[in-house]
């Protein structure tokens, strides 16, 4: 069983810049980080790169303002 994302964050924080979360909800929001990392979890395998959007250019061209 892994830890808890709270403690994960809190050791990584610690090991890269030696600060711990500083309050509950610093701590909260790292274990909501679980709902994150589980519904990316969910996704794998699904997703190929061309996905939305299909590529470059047509996300540039269909976020480029008309007439100029």
């Amino acid at each position: 069983m892994n830890p808890p994302p709270s403690d994960l964050v809190e050791a990584n924080a610690k090991l890269w810049s030696g600060v711990v979360p500083p309050n509950a909800a610093a701590v909260e929001m790292a274990d909501m980080l679980a709902q994150v990392i589980e519904g990316f979890e969910r996704l794998r395998g699904e997703l190929q790169f061309e996905d939305e959007p299909a590529t470059f250019l047509t996300a540039l061209q269909a976020t480029k303002e008309i007439g100029l």
